[in-house]
């Protein structure tokens, strides 16, 4: 209800995506779509879940397909988000001799669609002119086949988060009524090359739709308030070989809810691969953009930091924050050198130690040690008083005050200094305010590891804590008022 609107019954409501109570003038109604809280006028989906693959583990689906609807006729969905750049990453693919087709990213990062037949020989080639390097980002791919149009270039398309590829650096289309190698009696990959090659990528709501070319518009819409692609359950039939991925049984992550029961074998993937990282709710992850070290290794959809080399080099998350409350922890995976850890200004651009006199101004953080002088404190490049000795497998816990200039840091479920974040009371650092955005950030020496948790964590969680918002599974309490790294809390309290 809007008190300029003539007629005050009861307190003002506030309007929320899904609820707009009360009696509400134009004004408010426009105020209100602006700052995108009003209920949205198209169907909304929420996509709960999605599957985080890993290289190192050797994570892939796979399932033979039966007799198809059509060969020639199919489009495949789904969302992704890219964990490792400059490498070929295929998504799905069939290896069958010298038949094989492939959905992939090259180590160019230019997205493909590819055909060979039994021959070697190339029967479509679809790459485009644009790359895709953000790895914050997830993306909406939609692979639209029909070889029965008369049109050429009508025989395949790609979409990108609801337009279609346009420019293209390679642009070979598959003859007239020419049956693919997807789509037919053969072992289909997603994840993989041949079992191996494999992606380090999540993805989330994989469809197939099997007899139908279709328009991104059966699985996605824009947001008319925001003007964001975003995820439409869809709605139709699935043809013979059909098949939708939610990743939603974590027992099963390979199990088809279409109805056809097309399910796919699971190798190497596991219940913590199972993530809540999605196109709906975009979780901070480290960004390997910020890494400029090659001993650095990012792994497990870029949660997971190891140092193999001998210098200090900072890695920065993907999310960073202006004003709020925030909270995540870490687990200390490998303890044989020191480990900071914390949160640093975005304006302080490429830095080594940031720990140090010269290089730490912005920077709020603790330093793991397992001995003398054990965790300590750094503010702006200043080591305060020992806080103990850490130890393997420590959770650590950060609670960052933007609203307040307060840092707070834990171990195991124990705040730092009698650090109370919930009543805002004993920091461990008093930050300054001169910084308007602050990034979490990991610094090890050699040999040192680090697993991240923003909320989706790669790693097993005892006993399961989300923020007041129900975002997140954390090991331990999230304080009063703090929230989880990811977007839909960014967009409430960011």
């Amino acid at each position: 209800m809007d008190q300029n609107n003539g007629g005050i019954i009861g307190k003002i409501n506030t309007p929320t995506t899904s609820v707009a109570s009360g009696v509400w003038s134009l004004d408010s109604q426009f105020d209100s779509q602006s700052s995108s809280i009003w209920p949205l006028a198209f169907p909304q989906t929420t996509i709960a879940n999605s599957c985080r693959f890993n290289s190192g583990s050797s994570d892939y689906l796979t399932r033979t397909f039966g007799t198809p609807t059509s060969a020639k006729t199919w489009t495949l969905s789904f969302w992704v988000k890219r964990s490792k750049l400059s490498v070929n990453q295929f998504f799905v693919n069939t290896d069958s001799g010298n038949e094989e087709d492939r959905i992939h990213f090259n180590s160019s990062d230019a997205f493909i669609w590819f055909e060979q037949n039994s021959s070697g020989g190339t029967v479509a080639h679809i790459e485009t002119n644009r790359v895709f390097k953000d790895t914050s980002a997830w993306y909406h791919i939609v692979v639209a086949r029909d070889s029965t149009q008369s049109t050429a270039s009508d025989r395949i398309k790609l979409y990108v988060n609801g337009v279609q590829e346009t420019s293209l650096s390679a642009n070979t289309y598959p003859p007239l009524n020419d049956d693919s190698r997807f789509n037919t009696a053969v072992a289909h990959e997603i994840g993989a090359r041949n079992a191996g090659s494999f992606i380090d990528a999540y993805l989330s709501e994989v469809v197939f739709v099997d007899g139908q070319q279709l328009e991104p518009t059966s699985f996605g819409v824009f947001n008319t308030v925001s003007n964001i692609w975003e995820p439409r359950a869809y709605a139709g039939t699935y043809g013979n070989n059909g098949f939708r991925l939610d990743f939603a049984d974590s027992s099963a992550l390979g199990n088809d809810v279409s109805g056809n029961n097309n399910d796919f074998t699971v190798n190497n993937l596991t219940s913590i691969d199972q993530s809540t990282d999605t196109c709906s709710n975009n979780f901070a992850t480290l960004n390997p953009l910020t890494n400029e070290d090659t001993d650095i290794t990012l792994s497990q959809g870029n949660l997971d930091y190891t140092n193999s080399g001998t210098g200090d080099e900072v890695v920065f998350a993907s999310i960073g924050v202006s004003s709020g409350k925030w909270y995540f922890e870490t687990k200390y995976t490998d303890a044989s050198q020191y480990m900071d850890i914390g949160v640093g200004s975005a304006n302080e651009g490429d830095i080594g130690s940031p720990r140090s006199d010269a290089e730490g101004t912005g920077y709020y953080m603790i330093q793991l040690r397992t001995s003398s002088p054990g965790t300590r404190a750094f503010d702006n490049g200043s080591a305060g008083s020992g806080l103990g000795n850490s130890a393997l497998n420590d959770i650590n816990m950060f609670a960052i005050d933007m609203d307040n200039n307060k840092f707070y840091a834990g171990k195991n479920g124990t705040w730092y200094s009698s650090g109370d974040p919930a009543n805002n009371s004993n920091p461990l650092i008093t930050m300054d305010d001169g910084f308007t955005t602050l990034i979490p950030i990991v610094c090890g020496k050699s040999n040192s590891a680090v697993s991240v948790n923003f909320g989706s964590p790669s790693y097993s969680i005892s006993s399961g804590n989300a923020d007041a918002n129900g975002f997140g599974n954390f090991e331990y309490a999230v304080p009063s008022g703090f929230f989880a790294f990811c977007t839909k809390n960014l967009a409430e309290h960011g």
